[in-house]
């Protein structure tokens, strides 16, 4: 239970991210402040599923089981605050830009998704493996805020926020779920890559 919880809070946090990536007009300023969900569960150690995945084969077996109930968490917790916020005044201008947003998702080809995916948990490992190394307390949360913006500009593929996307944007779909499976699958090999590459040289 401690653990979906910690994904629901997770899943909430990246929410709150997607949420002001939608209201800002400036594409740079919403990819800045997108960063302040990875903010979040880096401080309060919340569960994310493209940061835990990460470390899956530096811990043993009960880590690796307990990454799908962070996935639902993430899911659980994305879809809570999507469904309060289209409670709000908030909700027209939320949705038009997420419905956007989601079209262009799921208008690509799947391997696409993959490949965007995989690129997008590179970034989210350098991010997440700088606030946890970097002896210095700047350097630690400019690797969050490098590793986010950079995701969030090229336009690569976090499952947890299309989660929140396809939520407030109402594009759920067989198609969605298919292309966040994909998506869940790209982040996972991008998390794993640079930590098993590290371990070879």
């Amino acid at each position: 239970m401690k653990t979906v919880i910690s994904g629901i809070l997770a899943g909430i946090s990246i929410s709150i991210g997607g949420t002001v990536f939608l209201l800002c007009d400036s594409k740079l300023a919403g990819a800045i402040f997108f960063s302040v969900g990875l903010f979040s569960v880096c401080v309060f150690g919340f569960s994310l599923f493209t940061g835990r995945v990460c470390y899956v084969f530096d811990q043993d077996r009960s880590y690796a089981m307990k990454l799908p109930l962070i996935w639902l968490g993430n899911l659980t917790g994305s879809l809570l605050t999507a469904f309060l916020e289209l409670q709000t005044r908030l909700a027209p201008q939320l949705t038009e830009k997420a419905a956007g947003i989601s079209q262009t998702k799921l208008g690509q080809g799947l391997l696409s998704a993959f490949i965007l995916a995989i690129f997008c948990d590179i970034m989210i490992y350098i991010a997440v493996e700088g606030y946890k190394s970097i002896p210095h307390e700047t350097g630690k949360y400019l690797a969050i805020f490098f590793g986010v913006t950079v995701f969030v500009l090229c336009g690569f593929e976090h499952c947890v926020a299309n989660m929140y996307y396809f939520t407030v944007g109402k594009a759920w779909s067989g198609t969605a779920v298919l292309y966040l499976l994909v998506m869940t699958a790209g982040n996972a090999v991008g998390g794993v890559l640079i930590p098993l590459l590290r371990k070879a040289v």
